[in-house]
C-alpha cells in the first residue's frame, strides 16, 4: 500500500499546489491513499467547509488539523457532518467531531487516520500518549494500517510518540511547525516516523506568513495582523510503502517539490524511440 501524506496546506498557494500535485502523484507513485493537514488552507487560519469539500476534490481522501480547526467559525457545523475531517482526538468531550477515520484506499482496504495534539508549547488539553495510544487499540481491529497525525511544538514530545507507537501504528508524522524536518525513518518496529511533515504553500515567507509583517513583530515587538503570503507554493509531504498484512512500514520517502517541479510532474510522459 502506498500512502502519501502532506503537511499543513497553507493558503491559497497551498491549496493550488495541491491541485497540480495530487492527481499527477496519484498516477506517478501509484499511490492508494491521500491524507493532508488542512488547518491552515483558509487564508492560513482555520479552514471552511467549502475549502474542505475542494481539497477533497483534488484527490485528498482524509484531512486532519490541529490548534487552528476552530479558526472558521463555520467549521463548528461543517466537521459533525465531514467524518473526513478530523480535529485532535484529545480535545475535551464534547467538542465537535472526531479525532480519528476509518477510511478505505482505492481499492478497497481499510485504513485509520489518528489526529492529536501536543502540549508543550500549546494549549493545554488531555494526555496525547494515552489518548492515542485509545484511538489505536479501538482501530486496530478495523484496519492494520493506520497513521497518526501529532500535531505538535516540541521536537522532543514529537520523537516521544513515535517511539510511544512503535509497532503500534504504521505512521507517526509531525506537523504544525511547518518546517520539514530531514529525519525520516522506520522505527525498529515498523513505523515510519518523521518529526514534521512541513509545510505545503509559500515557501518565500516566514512560516507562511508575509515576511515583512512577521519579521516586525520580532523586530519592534509590536502587534501586527498576520496575512497569508503569495507566490508559488512548495509541497512537503512524506510517501510510505505499507504491509496491508501487517500494518507495518516498509520504506519511507520526504517529498520537497517546487512548483517548478510539481509541474514537470504533471507533464505528459514521453518515450524515446
Amino acid at each position: 500500500m502506498r500512502i502519501l501524506f502532506i503537511g499543513d496546506i497553507f493558503g491559497k498557494p497551498g491549496r493550488e499546489i495541491v491541485r497540480r500535485a495530487v492527481p499527477a502523484l496519484i498516477e506517478r507513485e501509484s499511490i492508494d491513499f491521500v491524507v493532508a493537514n488542512v488547518e491552515n488552507s483558509a487564508a492560513g487560519f482555520g479552514v471552511t467547509g467549502d475549502i474542505a469539500d475542494v481539497i477533497l476534490g483534488y484527490g485528498v481522501d482524509a484531512m486532519t488539523s490541529g490548534n487552528h480547526v476552530w479558526d472558521k467559525k463555520e467549521i463548528l457545523d461543517y466537521i459533525p457532518r465531514q467524518p473526513k475531517l478530523i480535529r485532535p482526538a484529545n480535545f475535551p468531550t464534547g467538542a465537535p467531531g472526531r479525532g480519528s477515520y476509518l477510511g478505505r484506499t482505492r481499492t478497497g482496504e481499510p485504513i485509520g487516520v489518528i489526529n492529536v495534539m501536543g502540549r508543550i508549547f500549546m494549549s493545554p488539553l488531555d494526555d496525547p500518549f494515552a489518548v492515542a495510544q485509545k484511538e489505536v487499540e479501538a482501530m486496530r481491529g478495523k484496519a492494520r494500517v493506520i497513521l497518526v497525525d501529532f500535531h505538535a511544538e516540541a521536537t522532543s514530545e514529537k520523537v516521544a510518540m513515535g517511539w510511544h507507537l512503535d509497532g503500534r501504528v504504521t505512521g507517526v508524522f509531525g506537523t504544525h511547525t511547518h518546517v520539514q524536518t530531514a529525519d525520516d525513518r522506520i522505527l525498529p518496529k515498523g513505523t515510519a516516523y518523521l518529526t514534521d511533515v512541513g509545510m505545503t504553500g509559500p515557501h518565500d515567507s516566514i512560516i507562511g506568513v508575509t515576511t515583512e509583517v512577521a519579521l516586525g513583530r520580532f523586530l519592534n515587538g509590536m502587534p501586527a495582523r498576520f496575512e497569508s503570503a503569495t507566490g508559488p507554493g512548495r509541497l512537503n509531504a512524506v510517501l510510505i510503502t505499507a504491509d496491508q498484512s501487517t500494518g507495518r512500514a516498509t520504506a519511507i520517502q520526504r517529498l520537497n517539490l517546487s512548483a517548478t517541479e510539481v509541474d514537470a510532474l504533471a507533464a505528459p510522459q514521453t518515450t524515446g524511440h
